[in-house]
C-alpha cells in the first residue's frame, strides 16, 4: 500500500517530530516550518481527519532561551532546561495553529503513566474528549520529573505508545531522514530507500543502524522498535522527512517518498 493510500484510508493519525525537524539553522524552534504544518493539518481536520502529536524540542527551545547552559550536563541543568523550553515549544505550536482556527492540549507523560491502569485509563479519556471537541493534543515526555527509573527514553517510543493508547489508524515518524536506507546515505552514495517493510526483525539484520544525533536521543534502532510496537496492534506506519517543503501535503499527495512498515 502506498503512503498516498495509507492517509487516505484513516481517520485518526499520530505524528511525531523530532528535534532535528523542528530546530532551525540557528538551533531555535523553527516558527515558520510549525505554522506551514499547522496550516495543512487544518487542512485534513476539516477534511475529516483527527490529528495528534508529539512533539520533541523543549530542550532545544531551553538552549535557545537559556544558552549559558549550553555545557551544562548536570542531569538537574537539562530538566531545567526542558521546563522553560516546553513553554517556548508548546507557545511556538499554540501560535501556529491558531492562525488557522485550531486549538491545542498539552499532555506530559513519564513511562510510569503508561505502567499504571488507572493513569492509562484518564491518559486515553483525555485524547479521546480533546480530540472529540476539536482540540489538538500535543503530547512529549515528562522530561522535567523524569529520571532513568521512568523515562519512556525518545518519543518514537513515546508515539508508538500514544498511538496505541488512542487507537490510532496511522503513525507517521518526521525525522531528518527520507526513510529507512539500506545503508547510511552520508556516508555511502550508493545507499538506497527501503520504500516497503514487512519483516523488522530481517531489517534489523541487513540494515545498518548508524547513530543519534547531536540533538535527538533516537536513531534508526528507536525508529524501528517504534514501527514494530505500532505494528504489534495493527497500525501501519511511515518513516519520512519532516523538513521538506510542504510535507504532509506532499505525503498526501503520493509526491513524497519515505519508508512504510506494514504488517
Amino acid at each position: 500500500m502506498v503512503i498516498r493510500e495509507l492517509i487516505a484510508a484513516s481517520r485518526k493519525i499520530v505524528f511525531k517530530f523530532g528535534s532535528h525537524t523542528l530546530a532551525g539553522d540557528d538551533g531555535a524552534i523553527n516558527s515558520v516550518f510549525l505554522e506551514e504544518f499547522a496550516g495543512q493539518a487544518a487542512a485534513l481536520i476539516a477534511g475529516g481527519k483527527r490529528i495528534v502529536i508529539v512533539s520533541s524540542g523543549a530542550q532545544v527551545a531551553g538552549l535557545s532561551t537559556l544558552g549559558k547552559w549550553t555545557r551544562k550536563r548536570d542531569i538537574h541543568y537539562r530538566q531545567a532546561l526542558c521546563a522553560v523550553g516546553q513553554v517556548r515549544l508548546m507557545q511556538a505550536w499554540q501560535g501556529a495553529f491558531e492562525r488557522h482556527g485550531c486549538r491545542i492540549a498539552q499532555i506530559l507523560l513519564t513511562q510510569d503513566d503508561f505502567g499504571d491502569p488507572i493513569r492509562t485509563l484518564n491518559m486515553r479519556n483525555t485524547l479521546f474528549t480533546l480530540v472529540d471537541e476539536g482540540i489538538i493534543p500535543i503530547i512529549n515526555e515528562n522530561d522535567t520529573v523524569s529520571v532513568e527509573e521512568i523515562k519512556i527514553g525518545d518519543n518514537d517510543t513515546l508515539a508508538a505508545q500514544s498511538a496505541i493508547l488512542w487507537s490510532a489508524d496511522l503513525l507517521v515518524l518526521f525525522s531528518d531522514i527520507d526513510g529507512l536506507y539500506s545503508k547510511s546515505p552520508k556516508e555511502f552514495p550508493d545507499a538506497e530507500l527501503v520504500e516497503e517493510v514487512r519483516d523488522i526483525d530481517d531489517i534489523r539484520k541487513n540494515v545498518s543502524m548508524g547513530e543519534a544525533g547531536s540533538f535527538g536521543t533516537g536513531g534508526i534502532a528507536t525508529k524501528l522498535d517504534a514501527a514494530q510496537r505500532a505494528l504489534s496492534y495493527g497500525i501501519p506506519t511511515i518513516l519520512t522527512h519532516g523538513g521538506k517543503p510542504r510535507c504532509l501535503e506532499a505525503l498526501a499527495a503520493g509526491n513524497q517518498k519515505g519508508t512504510v512498515f506494514l504488517a
